[in-house]
Parts: C-alpha cells; structure tokens; sequence
C-alpha cells in the first residue's frame, strides 16, 4: 500500500505459529539429545528444524535459500528483511517503491514510497492517517512529472497508468476543492473524529512492552557505575551451583500469582476490559450544528452551506460559517443570523485550521491528541467495520456526559440510512461491483476490495434496520397479515421475520403427549364411574369430579422424541405434517438460505448473481435481511420466475439459459443434474433444488433465491423436523475427494498407467450427488438410477458417521484439534463437514476425554438456553428486558432455590414458555385462570359460612390486593430454575438426541456457560465479582446492554486464501524463504482488500511470525506476533481463543531474547484468557504450565518450576490419561528439571516413564522412543557420577568433623595412647568399636585376654594421677615402647582407613599445626580424586580405590576409624591381601 516505508512495505510484517500435531509437540520435547531443557510450546514446534531452536539468539539471520534448502542468516542491523539488492528474498518479485513528495494546500510537504500499483485511492487514505494532513477531506490530487505535465488524478487510477514514476521527478500536489452539502458533513465528523480520544484502542502487550522499555531505562541509568553485591548474593542462592558459573546473568522475573489464581477467575473479570483514562478534552468544549440551519435560501445562493455552533475551551462562543470555499467566522449575535465576517476576518480551508486561528488551547490540546494517537501501534487506530460484540462492559459503568456530536449522529442518521441524500441501492451497488473486471491480479484486488466494502455498509445498514423492525419503528407493507408473516421494505433492504421451528416441533410433540396423557387419564376415569355406577357407589361430588378430568394439569415428561427418533432410522416416521407452514422462514432455513448463497458465491459464476443477505438475531426475534431485487415489488411477478418452484413442486419453471448458468455452478458444487416431476406429471430437467427460486431482474440479471438446500439431505435424519437437515458443504467435498480417489485406485489397479493427479481430475468432476432425493419431490428416471442416487448420499451420510466422527475424536485425543470454548468447538466441528446436531454424538464417543465432553454438554446446554431464553424475551415488555434476562441468568447458573411462592409455581408446570398458533411464536406463562376462579370462589364460600364475617372481608380485601399485586409483577417472575432446566433438557434430547445427567446443573463450567450465553444472545455483563454459589448471582444493574448478534455471507478473497494454503505446504517442507514470500504476498493482498483489521490478516501475520521464529529473528516475529494479537484481541474480542494463543506466542517470543519478565507477564494474560474460556481444565492450560515452568527453569526458579510442572502433570494424566504423549512431555519436562537439581535418581525415574508411554504409543524404533533412552541412559550415568562425588565429599566432611572431636576429647586421645604401646607387628590393634565407644563417651570396651580387676585398678590411678596433675605412663606390655604417632598421621588414618607411616620424632607442640596442615591438603586430595571418578562408572571407581588400600596393607591391621566410623575390625587381620599390578 502506498505510504510504506521500503522496510514494511517489502516485507508485510505479518507472522504467527500454526498448530502441530502432539506427535511432533513430543518430538520436540523428548527427542533432545544436547541436554538443554526446551521450551515446550503447543502452537511452535522448533524441534522441527535442529538448527533452529527458541534459545537462537535475534541476530540470527532471515531466509536465505541455499543448495541444500536449508536457511541461510541473512539480517539487517535492525531485526528487518531489506528489500535491496542483496536482501531479497529468492524467488520473490521484487515490489519497487519510489520516493515522491507531496505538497500540502497550506505548504506542509512530506516524502512517501510510493509504487506504481497504487492507486489514487490507496494515496487518499494515507493521507488521511498521516499527522500533517489527516484533517485535509476535501482536495484534488495533481501529479507533476518531471517533464512539466500536470495530471489530474482520477479515484480509481493506478499511478503508473498516469506517469512513469520510475523515472523519478515526479511530486504530488493537493489541491483544496469546493465543498458540497455532502462533503462538508463529511468533514465536520472528520474534525470530531479526530478530536475525539474516545476511540483509541491500547493493548495490554503495548502496555507491558512499553512500561518494560521504561523500566530497562531508568534500571540501566542507576546502574551504571555500580555493583550490587546484595543482588549477586540473592542470585547465589537462586541459581543452582552447577550453573553458577555459566553463561551471562539471568534476569530475574518475579512469580505470577500462583497457581491459586485458576480459582477465583470472575475476580479477575475487570481486567479483560478496557478502560481508557479518563481525560478531559482539552481541545475544544462543543463543535455542533447551528439552530440557524437550515440555510436561508439567499445565502444559500451566494455558497453557504451550513452553520456550526463551536465554544473553544477558553469558553468563547464563535459562529461558523461553512462555505463552498471553506470556513470563516460570521457576525451573528444572539438569536438572530448575520452572516457578513466577523470584525477579526478569520478563515481557512479547513475547520481545524480556523480552530488554530481562533485558540490557542486547542492548538496545544490537539497536538496532544495526535501525539497520543501517534505513540501507540497503528493497528490500534485503525477502525474496525464489522467489530465484535463485547460481552462484558466496564464497572461501575462509566459516567456519561454530555456530547451533541453524539446525540445528532443518532438523531440524523435514522436506522441505517445515509447522512443526507437519496438512499443507497445495496443491490445496484453489490451487482456492479460483481461485474468489476478480473482478469488480472489488480483487477481482482480492485474487485474484491468493492466487494469486501458494499457488504460491510450493507451488514451495518441491515442491523440498524432490523433493529427498528424489532422495535416497532418502521410499518409492515403487509399490515393486514398476522404479524409473524409482516414484511419490511426500509433503505432498500427487504425485511423478514424467522420463527424458532426446532420449539414448534417441541411443543407439537409435547401437546400430542399431554393429550394422550389426558385421554388415558378420562378413560380410566370414566371406566372406574361405570363400575361404581353399576354398583351405585357414585356419590355427587364424584360425579363433578367427571366432568373436570378435561384440566389434567400438564406433565413434563422426558420421553419426548424417542418413537419419532427411532422411527426417523429407518425414514418411516413421515405421517406427521411439518409443523411450520413451507411459506414461513424457520430458524433452519434462513441458516441454510445463507449457507447456500456463500456456496454459490464462492463459485463466481459470470452472469449469476445472489442477493446480499444477513441475519439479524435482537431481543429474542430473527430477521433475515436481503437486498431487493429489482422490480420484484411491482408489477406482474409471474414471468420473472425462470427457474425453479413457488409452490412446493406443484408447478416448476425451467429456462434454458438459467439453467445453463446453474448447471455451471453446479458442476463445481458437486450438484447432479437430474429429472423431476411436477405436479401435473411433466419431467424438468434441473441442477438444484426443487424450492430454489431463479429470477429475472428488471435490469436483466439472473437472481438465484431460497438455496436452502444446495447440499442433499443427511440420510442418518429423515424423520419428524428434519426436512431441513442437510449434509455441510464441507463434507461434501471431502467425500468427493475420497470417493475420486477410490476410483482412481480402481483404474491403477486394473492397470492404467496415466499419472494419478490427472485422474484424479479426471474422476473428481463425475462425483455429483442429487439434492432432491429423500425429499417430497419426485425424482425422475429409471429407478436403477434414483436408487444409485440415494445410495450415493447414504454413502456419503454413512461416511460423515463411520470416518468423520471417529477422525474428530481422534483428532481431538491427540490434540491436532483442541477447541475451548463453543465457538472454536462449532468451528472444529463445520472444518470436519459436521453439523452440530451431531454434538451429542461427539460427546459420547469422548466420554473418555473430559474436557470435550465438558464443553460438548456446555455447548448443548448453552444453545438450549439460548433458545428459552429467546421465547422468554420476545414477549417481555421494554421495560422488563433487564429483569428478564438478570432472572433467567440466576435460573440457569444460581444455586437452585424456589424463587416463586409455590402455590404460583405449581400452577404451571410444564415450561417457562409456551407456543401458541403453532408457529414457535412464544409467549410468557400466564397465570390459570382456571384455577384463579375456583381460588376465588372457594374463599367466597369460606368467607359466607365464616361466623366472623368482619375478620372474612378483611381476608378477602387482601386478598384481592395479593391479586392486584400478581398482576402487576413481570411475567418473567413466574419462571424458576426447575422450569428452566427442565426445558434445557427436552431441547438437547430433541436436538441432540443427548440425555443430560442428572448433576449437569453442578457439573458444568459456570463462567463458560454464562460467557457463551452472552455472546450468543448479545447480552453485556458487567464486569465485575459474581458469587457463582449465590441463588440470585446477577442483579438487573449487571446487565449492561443488549447487541444484535449477526451473521452474514463475507466475500472471500481467493487469490490470498490461495497462497495462504501454499505457504502452509511450504512451511510444513521447511522452505522458509517460500513460504515467506507467499505470506507476505497474501498479507499484502488482504490489507488492500479489507485492510489490516480482518481476521484473515491476522492469519497472515502469525505465520509470517512462525517463519521469522524458524529462521531465529526474534525481533522480527515479535512484530509480526505484536500485529496478530492486536488484531485478534479488536476483531475477535479480547478473550477470544485465538487471542489467548497470542499472548502465549509473545510470551515465547520475549523469553527467546531472554526478557523473561516480560514473557511471564504475558502468560499470566494467557492464564486469566485459557480460563475464561475453557476453564481450568484444559491441555492448552496444562501446556500453557510447562511453558511457565521452563522460563522459571532457565533463571533457576527451580522451585516454582517444579510446582507447575506437577500441576501439568496432574492435568494431563486427569484429562488426557497416563498414557498420552502430552503426559510424557511433562515426565520428560519434569526428568529436565530434576536434572538442572541434580536429582539424577528422580531424572532416570521421570524419563523412564516418558520411555514407556513412548514405546506403547510410538513403537521402540520411533527416534523420539530412542531420543528418552539416550536420556535414561545419560541419566543414570550422571546418577552414579554423582554418588561416587558424594561418597568422597562424604568422607572429607567426616574428616574435618572428626578432627574437630579428637582436638576436643582428651579420653579420645587416651584410648589411641592405650592402643600405641602394643610392639610393632600389633600396632594399631584397637578395635573400631573400642573407638567408637570412646567417641561417644562409653567406657572402653576389654580386649580378649586382658584382667579386667588390673585394668581397672589402672584406669583409677590415671585419672587420680590426671587430676593431681601427673603424667603416668603406658605400662610396656601395652605400648610396646613406642610413643604415640603424631596426629597428623593420626587423622590421614581416621580419614583414609590406611596405615600411617611410622614416626620417627613427633614434638607435642606440633599435633595441632599437622592437624590443620593435613585437614587441608585432605580436602584437596579428596576433591581432586572425587573430580577424576566422576567421569568412571562406580564399578570401576570402587575397584580401584579396594585395591589402593589392599595394595598399602602389609600384614598390618588399618589404625583409624575410617570413612567416618567405617574402618575395618580386628578380623581384617586374618586376610591375606590380594596381590595388585601396579600398572
């Protein structure tokens, strides 16, 4: 688009991540062999491709194809593609932009990049967005070449038709032009647009990047200069040893809110709405219209326009002439006009301009705003035409103040019309835009962008109309019929009410029970009456009983489909008449009417049009909007019907060049062209449905209508209801696909040799199937060939039942599929080719996935209310629509309570609504009159034979005010939960064929099914703490407004879908550079088409995104994802699904370039959006987990790490069962993280689980089966690495605690003195046990053979000689004759468990400095030793240090204690040492 710098205008900044399969998820979590924990990520698989992992560092490079089709880096300094010479992308068409300056009215000049294929348009809305000429509306636009050629430049114009750009020279000039009443308007709703703040969207991830870009600053400022020693201890303790010294510092993030924070998710309901800051406007206090207006006529003629009103925020009051020529202050005073110039001449071309001249604050103010404007990213400026409905508002609400811009927009533009002048022809404008060449990529661009604008406008127009339908504002052209067949004709839109059928059914089904119900109950009765009769044992009261039977009250029963369902099997349950007249829209038909325009759009063929059409659902009414086509509402309509039926078959027209046209589109529908018979007996050859209706314009266009059923009929429903239930478009295609490729495995295999793509062309187009069997109709032909026919669409019904439904389940087990809510459920559902009829079946083949069948019977739930609740507002007053739907929301989610006395409760007790004329017309209960009579007049009765008559009529004047009072009470008043509940249940068994258990009321996700609820019926919640377990939750203040719900058939940009589809196939085969130039090309297309605010767009820019992240550009994929989830968050809404993946990806993608803290706070967003929408219980949340967990893992938060990774755990085992592969990924996460511990024993635990799931589920030659065995086996041997260091770092803190002992305890040293006199071959000789005693303080323990009496006798006089202070001697028969050995040598004993080396002198004085010497020099020794094992098996480790030992002991028993208490005992004297090769 014009206006692009070179950098974005080459390379659309468009990108994301795709889904992958779990399979390929587990590869990359458990096929890791470098030892790096990964992180693990449900949208990105980077395991995909080795070289590319989400640790790469930004500057890697961007897409480079080289021989062997990997990437080569290739990156600006800035994190961008470039578009010169040496940065383009192979492959790709290089997009030339040239510069040229444009020249303002007022003299502003500014430089953009402009390229040939620009249009004039696309040059007008850059203006409009850029800060210096964004107030210019009304201009023309003069492009000076360089040769001195002045050209004016048309609307529709390319720049390169006009001059050669390339050569260069060439500027722009605006040119202020005259204004015209509608221009004029047009410019002051600029002004007020651009003055407003109102409008400004801000995402979270803006909020977040740009406070952390602050906070980096102001960080870095302090600083500088310093070193913190405080924060380096903090991190001591933080980050495990084993990975103190490695690699640069880790940021430090603080922990999210805990797991704790899934609870209490209706708390955290404010944060999912915005609210801007409240700011006065400082530009300006009111710009409105004159109560002078309108325009004299002698002014008129002499060019003024109108006149506005304007107080400037200093609180002058200035009146404003708008001319032809511009705007200018006039004289008038008061009340009465002078329109001469002010005394102080003051104009200009724009209002902004003469806004300057006039006040100085609104000169600052508005430079403010566009400053504010200017500062966040482009995307949130961007209107957005077709927004979503929010379901939640702000709370408290905002105040609401004064503004008459507003209040004369919703005054002067009536229900959808134009501001002023005639009204739009939608039609004119829809078919003309259809006839736009396309026989180029521009044409079609130009075409599709028409298109793509005339259907937005025509959706607005259609909503604002039919919401007057609703409200009574505009008259019926057919006032005289009953008002479910009223028809509207409003701005040229046709209006037309549908009506519920799925209730009407219902309720025919449940009056044919009641009624069989009553009759056996009158039979019973009058049979019991003649017995008694017979034996005259009637008494009167009795007999008045007889004639009541009639009002049996109604029962709710159950059992309400299940004959006709069982019939409806074999297709015989077709005695019952339909319950809607054909002439009357259902709920089915407009759905179905709608799916068929879009399938004959998306054929485009030349010469056949449909008209524009939307659904319009307000205030419990649907209302089909269609453009008119002309002369269709004048004249004699009988000759325009060419094609197709109005009378149900009776009659049906046929026209050869209609029908050349249909059998066209129907070649490409998969339709059959086939025979007929019509009412009189005559054959018509047709390729459609009978109903379709094919009509000839007044302007000679052919107009397909009513394509109901453009698909056949679903075989597996051909019962009572069911006449409209056909198979989706979708799987119709892809059984068309298989059934070509039956055939064409039939032609190989009887030995054809012709390529299979081009059978497979050959067969595909032969695969029709007939829309008119299993229908009313009379088919024609041989009975072979309607047989075949027949046989065809049951094939086709049996494979939607046999192959579809298991591959969804399928599907959604291994998490290809992983809808959360029950719009991303009903999306699955429609890409499958399956109706939601079929909800019901989906639940109970995934009984065993817990979170599908949640949020299968959610969704059940929800669409039953949806239509209770309808019924309940269609006849709720203005007033009580509030009340009525708080009321029913506390029905439906409260604690179940009786809200209502019971003696009103019982007084109905079917259903909170009731059909009447059986129409689905549905209106609220009423009170029994019956009942109320017999009420009264029994308390008449009572009254009359009461003895106190005073106390009687005081009785009966209360209660005839309790009467007065029921009265007056809404009707929604008399609907309880028990009713509402009990209805839900009769639509999902009537709709679904599904039995809800009996907890179903507890069992389901509260949040999820009120947010549903709302966003299916347009209600606005506020958004604040609801006590879920209350009985009456929601309050009428909580209900904050009520939108209209629409759907409407989008044009659908071919080219760009194209090469999406393409850039998905490269992206999958790895060809990055492919696959960007695809997306980026795409990107481009949709933004010229529908601009950047579409949802297509975002597409575009999360796969762009994927292709940076694959090609190790983190800066770039962040900027791709940053436009995605703006994007999502304005077209989705900001709790959408798509929305919370988003955040998910930003999260990875910060984490990439290690701003931890940033990406944590964009997964708490995740958390808060996965729980709004799916609840806690979800594989996204658990996987969501593992992320969190791996980003505390890489900055040593073990600890928290560890918490969520089990809580993954807990989920995926609950959800998913022990043995799916998302179960291994978080035992393999899990084995990664006790390995960063160093719990190498719980590492081989975790990782051989992973190992076994692997082989059950993948096989042994599976590389991620083999890829675990490498960790178990990497595991195990860091296991025995690690306990043979910790026996060594064992003995050395022995050996320093027991030196520290033996300083400490002189009986200690006494006993090794005891021990030190025993000769030299018995040296040594004390037993370990004699030595621990010493140490722990006992006596000492005999040796054999000593005299007990004289050792203790001498015992006694050395401790009499210790304390007089004497030194006695050893005798000799125990020392021996030698002195004790130093303690050095002492301790290298104790230690080691060897012999120490003889001493020769050993001065007292010296023990303690030996002591410290050798404790020293031990430690070295042992850590030395300990270091050199680790790298050892422990077998080979162990042998070694047995044979040191043994080789050192000559027939002397070790002295000491050994490895702590451990040293060997006087038996070890007896061994005979092995002998030991040195080598």
């Amino acid at each position: 688009m014009a206006g692009k710098s070179n950098k974005s205008k080459s390379k659309a900044k468009n990108g994301g991540t795709s889904k992958v399969a779990p399979a390929d998820l587990a590869a990359g979590a458990v096929g890791l062999s470098s030892g790096k924990p990964e992180t693990v990520d449900t949208e990105v698989n980077p395991s995909q491709n080795p070289e590319v992992s989400p640790k790469t560092k930004a500057a890697a490079p961007v897409v480079e194809s080289s021989s062997d089709g990997t990437c080569v880096a290739k990156k600006s300094e800035d994190g961008e593609i470039k578009d010169g010479d040496s940065a383009v992308l192979e492959g790709e068409d290089e997009l030339r932009l040239y510069p040229m300056t444009v020249k303002g009215p007022s003299g502003e000049q500014m430089e953009l990049q402009v390229n040939p294929g620009d249009s004039v348009m696309d040059l007008r809305q850059f203006l409009l967005d850029a800060p210096e000429t964004c107030f210019y509306t009304c201009y023309d636009l003069i492009l000076n070449t360089a040769d001195g050629m002045r050209y004016h430049l048309a609307e529709y114009l390319e720049i390169g038709e006009v001059a050669d750009v390339a050569a260069g020279g060439c500027t722009l000039e605006m040119v202020n032009a005259l204004y015209d009443d509608r221009s004029v308007r047009s410019h002051v709703r600029r002004t007020r647009e651009l003055i407003s703040t109102d409008n400004l969207h801000s995402s979270l991830s803006t909020a977040l990047a740009t406070e952390y870009e602050e906070k980096q600053a102001a960080s870095g400022q302090r600083e500088e200069g310093e070193t913190s020693s405080s924060a380096v201890e903090s991190k001591a303790k933080t980050v495990p040893e084993k990975d103190a010294g490695q690699g640069s510092a880790k940021p430090e993030a603080p922990e999210l809110e805990g797991l704790g924070f899934m609870d209490d998710t209706t708390g955290l309901l404010g944060n999912l709405v915005f609210s801007p800051p409240e700011s006065e406007n400082n530009c300006i206090d009111s710009i409105a219209f004159s109560s002078f207006n309108p325009v004299p006529g002698y002014r008129r003629l002499q060019g003024d326009l109108l006149y506005l009103d304007i107080v400037s925020a200093e609180g002058q009051n200035y009146c404003v002439t708008a001319h032809t020529q511009g705007f200018y202050l006039n004289s008038s005073k008061g009340n009465v006009l002078d329109p001469r110039h002010a005394k102080v001449n003051v104009e200009s071309a724009t209002l902004v301009g003469l806004l300057r001249q006039i006040s100085e604050k609104f000169t600052e103010g508005f430079a403010e705003v566009l400053e504010r404007k200017a500062a966040g990213h482009p995307f949130q400026n961007v209107p957005v035409l077709l927004p979503p409905n929010p379901w939640l508002g702000a709370y408290p609400p905002p105040a609401h103040k004064r503004d008459i811009a507003r209040a004369e927009d919703s005054l002067m533009v009536p229900y959808g019309t134009e501001v002023i002048g005639m009204q739009r022809d939608w039609n004119e404008e829809l078919q003309s835009c259809r006839e736009f060449p396309r026989e180029n990529l521009q044409d079609r661009i130009m075409r599709d962008r028409a298109l793509y604008k005339v259907n937005c406008d025509f959706v607005d127009a259609a909503t604002k109309g039919a919401k007057a339908v609703i409200g009574r504002c505009i008259p019926p052209i057919n006032p005289t019929d009953p008002d479910r067949f009223h028809m509207y004709v409003h701005n040229n839109i046709f209006f037309s009410f549908a009506v519920d059928g799925d209730f009407a059914s219902m309720q025919q089904l449940r009056e044919q029970e009641l009624q069989q119900l009553a009759d056996g109950a009158t039979k019973e009765v009058e049979d019991e009456n003649a017995k008694k009769v017979e034996t005259n044992e009637v008494t009167p009261a009795e007999a008045g009983v007889v004639s009541e039977v009639s009002e049996v009250p109604k029962v709710e029963t159950d059992s309400t489909t299940a004959v006709e369902r069982e019939d409806s099997k074999d297709g015989n349950a077709t005695a019952t008449p339909p319950v809607v007249e054909s002439e009357q829209a259902t709920y089915a038909s407009s759905n179905n009417d709608l799916k068929g325009t879009k399938a004959y759009n998306s054929t485009d063929i030349a010469g056949l049009y449909t008209l524009a059409m939307a659904i319009v659902d307000y205030r419990g009414h649907r209302v089909v909007a269609q453009s008119i086509i002309p002369g269709i509402l004048q004249g004699d309509k009988t000759d325009s019907l060419l094609y197709g039926s109005v009378d149900n078959g009776k009659k049906i027209s046929w026209n050869e060049k209609f029908h050349s046209k249909v059998l066209e589109a129907g070649k490409l529908l998969h339709i059959k062209e086939h025979e007929v018979v019509d009412g009189s007996g005559n054959k018509v050859k047709l390729c459609a449905p009978v109903e379709c209706k094919g009509i000839v314009g007044s302007d000679d266009r052919h107009y397909m209508l009513d394509l109901m059923r453009t698909t056949p009929r679903d075989a597996n429903y051909t019962g009572l209801g069911s006449r409209l239930c056909v198979l989706r478009p979708e799987l119709i295609a892809a059984f068309c696909q298989v059934e070509a490729l039956d055939r064409v495995k039939k032609r190989k295999t009887d030995g054809e040799e012709a390529d299979e793509k081009i059978l497979l062309q050959e067969e595909l187009p032969k695969i029709v199937l007939n829309p008119n069997v299993f229908t009313d109709f009379k088919v024609a032909g041989e009975p072979e060939e309607v047989a075949a026919d027949e046989e065809l669409v049951r094939k086709t019904a049996k494979y939607l039942v046999d192959t579809v439904l298991p591959k969804l389940v399928q599907d959604l087990s291994s998490l290809e599929v992983s809808p959360m809510d029950g719009h991303t459920l009903t999306e699955a559902l429609h890409a499958h080719g399956i109706n939601v009829r079929y909800l019901g079946q989906v639940a109970k083949l995934s009984k065993h996935l817990p979170h599908v069948w949640d949020l299968c019977v959610v969704e059940m739930v929800v669409r039953a209310a949806k239509h209770v609740l309808k019924g309940v507002l269609r006849e709720t007053l203005d007033q009580d629509v509030g009340g009525a739907i708080a009321h029913f929301f506390n029905c439906l989610v409260g604690e179940e309570t009786q809200s209502i006395p019971e003696t009103e409760a019982t007084t109905e007790t079917t259903s909170p609504v009731k059909h009447v004329e059986g129409v689905g017309e549905v209106k609220a209960p009423e009170s029994n009159g019956k009942v109320s009579k017999k009420k009264k007049k029994q308390e008449k009765n009572a009254a009359a034979v009461s003895p106190d008559s005073d106390k009687a009529g005081a009785d009966k004047t209360k209660t005839e005010k309790g009467e007065k009072a029921a009265e007056n009470r809404p009707s929604y008043l008399c609907i309880t939960s028990k009713l509402v509940w009990i209805d839900i249940r009769e639509c999902v068994k009537f709709k679904y064929q599904f039995e809800l258990p009996e907890d179903a009321r507890t069992r389901i996700c509260k949040l999820s099914t009120f947010r549903d609820l709302c966003q299916k019926v347009g209600v606005m919640l506020a958004a604040r703490d609801y006590t879920l377990t209350s009985s009456t939750p929601f309050q009428i203040t909580d209900i904050l407004d009520l939108q209209a719900v629409v759907k409407h058939s989008a044009p659908v940009c071919a080219d760009a879908r194209d090469l999406l589809e393409s850039g998905k196939v490269r992206l999958a085969q790895g060809k990055l550079n492919e696959a960007y130039e695809l997306f980026s090309e795409a990107f481009t297309i949709l933004q010229q088409v529908c601009g950047p605010m579409h949802r297509e767009v975002a597409n575009c820019c999360r796969y762009l995104a994927m292709v940076l992240y694959h090609a190790g550009d983190m800066a770039g994929a962040i900027m791709q994802q940053h436009k995605e989830l703006i994007i999502n968050e304005r077209c989705l809404g900001p709790d959408h699904p798509d929305t919370a993946h988003s955040y998910g990806n930003m999260a990875l993608f910060y984490h990439g370039l290690n701003q931890t803290e940033l990406a944590l706070r964009h997964m708490a967003r995740t958390l808060l959006l996965l729980n709004v929408s799916c609840g806690s219980d979800h594989p996204d949340v658990a996987a969501t987990f593992i992320n969190i967990a791996m980003m505390y893992q890489d900055i040593g938060r073990m600890h928290v790490a560890l918490r969520y990774l089990q809580e993954a755990l807990k989920r995926n085992e609950r959800l998913l069962g022990p043995d799916h592969i998302q179960t291994a990924v978080c035992y393999h996460a899990l084995a990664i993280a006790f390995n960063c511990m160093g719990a190498y024993k719980l590492s081989f635990q975790h990782e051989r689980s992973t190992y076994n799931i692997l082989l059950k589920q993948l096989g042994e030659d599976d590389s991620r089966t083999r890829d675990s065995a490498n960790w178990i086996k990497t595991f195990q041997l860091r296991e025995l690495q690690a306990h043979a260091h910790k026996q060594r770092g064992r003995q050395t803190q022995s050996a320093v605690k027991e030196a520290e002992q033996l300083k400490a305890r002189s009986d200690l040293v006494q006993a090794f003195q005891a021990a030190a006199g025993t000769g030299p071959g018995g040296r040594g000789a004390i037993s370990k046990a004699a030595a621990a005693a010493a140490l722990l303080g006992d006596a000492l323990p005999r040796p054999r053979g000593m005299d007990e009496r004289a050792a203790r006798a001498a015992a006694e006089a050395r401790k009499k000689a210790a304390a007089r202070g004497l030194n006695i001697r050893p005798q000799s028969g125990m020392a021996g004759g030698q002195g004790m050995p130093p303690l050095g040598d002492l301790l290298s004993l104790i230690n080691s468990g060897k012999v120490a080396p003889p001493a020769k002198t050993a001065p007292a004085a010296s023990s303690s400095k030996a002591a410290t010497a050798v404790k020293g020099v031990t430690s070295v020794n042992e850590g030395k030793k300990a270091t050199a094992d680790a790298g050892k098996p422990n077998s080979e480790t162990a042998a070694e240090a047995n044979g040191s030992a043994e080789g050192k002991v000559e027939k002397v028993a070790p002295l000491g204690l050994g490895g702590g208490l451990g040293g060997l005992g006087i038996e070890s004297k007896k061994r005979k040492p092995r002998s030991k090769n040195p080598a």
